[in-house]
């Protein structure tokens, strides 16, 4: 009898190779969908789910930013953290050129380049967290602190 697996994202495998724990949520999931649905579809508090948020500056270089589904960016306090004088949410169009994944399955893990992270320094408040699992449909469960060390991010103050 076959055996169903699951499939494994790029975010999966480089976790799995790193030997950090996290778990996974699946949903049905076609299109993009807003996170705080897709909160109540996995059945995860709202505080403790995070998307994930990718900026450029105008040199061009790019930043990511996670933060809670709830919160906005700060983009002053984006730029003073990335050291740089500005930044601009990139546009939808670019979101998989730019990382290799698409609009609503972008994870700060495993992107096409490993760009400055910067992780809400909220997420440190809750022992573990919810994040895109790099593709539509799958979002992780993980420590904060193993996103951190499998995104090479750190924490700050970076919402409003």
């Amino acid at each position: 009898m076959a055996k169903n697996k699951e499939p494994k994202t790029n975010a999966m495998r480089i976790l799995d190779r790193m030997k950090i724990s996290y778990k996974t949520f699946t949903y049905e999931c076609d299109e993009f969908t807003d996170a705080q649905h897709t909160a109540d579809l996995i059945g995860a508090a709202h505080e403790t789910m995070f998307k994930t948020l990718v900026t450029v500056s105008p040199e061009p270089a790019y930043y990511v930013f996670v933060i809670p589904i709830d919160s906005e960016l700060d983009l002053k306090k984006c730029a003073h953290q990335a050291g740089v004088k500005s930044l601009a949410m990139i546009h939808v169009k670019d979101i998989n050129s730019v990382t290799g994944y698409i609009r609503g399955g972008c994870t700060a893990i495993g992107m096409k380049k490993q760009y400055p992270v910067f992780i809400a320094e909220a997420a440190q408040n809750y022992p573990q967290i919810v994040v895109s699992g790099g593709h539509l449909g799958i979002q992780i469960e993980l420590a904060p602190q193993d996103l951190a060390a499998a995104s090479k991010g750190t924490f700050c103050d970076i919402t409003r």
